[in-house]
């Protein structure tokens, strides 16, 4: 069955693919609408938000327009792009120390409790009429947490909490191991859910 998906999903993207070359601006439109977003949130993982992570996206389009005939298929259209984005992202920022290889880290387990950025399988224990608040509240704090993990945890928690990407393709966009990918996405959750907390329980003390 998987080998049925991927290959319907592969020959869609080489039809977009043969659209787009052939001058079909509607076909384009559609797969920078689609694609925009994540794209930009994972410039901002690397380089911060502001007008660095939006040149950093138009740069990605124009690269693609240049070299899409070059695309073959072996991974989805998408991972295609975002390796790009990520590969102009690195050039950008040079050798960075708190990019670091986890490679021969054994992967932890993920905490049982948060099952994505800003919802438990067991929620914390303040309830009460002000959930819809502190909802709310933890929206923001959440976004705050997220701005300040390292590059490659944020783009790794970006694309599989918010865009809900798939591991094999986070790996495959952001050129990093199964394992590697497992350790930056826990410790990324670990981090968030610690912010949660803790805001949660400071505004529990006022």
């Amino acid at each position: 069955m998987r080998a049925c998906y991927v290959a319907a999903h592969v020959e869609e993207d080489r039809e977009l693919q043969r659209r787009i070359l052939a001058g079909d601006a509607a076909a384009l439109e559609a797969l920078i609408d689609a694609l925009t977003r994540p794209l930009l949130r994972v410039a901002e993982a690397y380089v911060g938000k502001g007008g660095g992570a939006d040149d950093l996206v138009q740069e990605t389009w124009e690269a693609v327009l240049d070299h899409l005939a070059d695309f073959e298929g072996r991974s989805s259209l998408r991972t295609w792009i975002t390796r790009i984005l990520v590969n102009r992202a690195i050039t950008r920022r040079g050798k960075d120390r708190r990019f670091v290889s986890l490679d021969d880290e054994t992967a932890e387990q993920l905490d049982p409790r948060l099952s994505s950025v800003g919802f438990w399988t067991s929620a914390p224990t303040h309830a009460g009429p002000e959930d819809a608040l502190l909802r709310k509240e933890a929206s923001g704090w959440l976004v705050a947490a997220l701005d300040g993990l390292p590059p490659l945890q944020r783009a790794v928690v970006t694309l599989r909490d918010v865009e809900e990407w798939s591991s094999e393709e986070v790996c495959n966009a952001l050129e990093v191991s199964e394992s590697n990918q497992r350790v930056l996405l826990h410790r990324g959750r670990q981090r968030l859910r610690s912010v949660l907390e803790e805001s949660v329980r400071g505004r529990a003390e006022q």
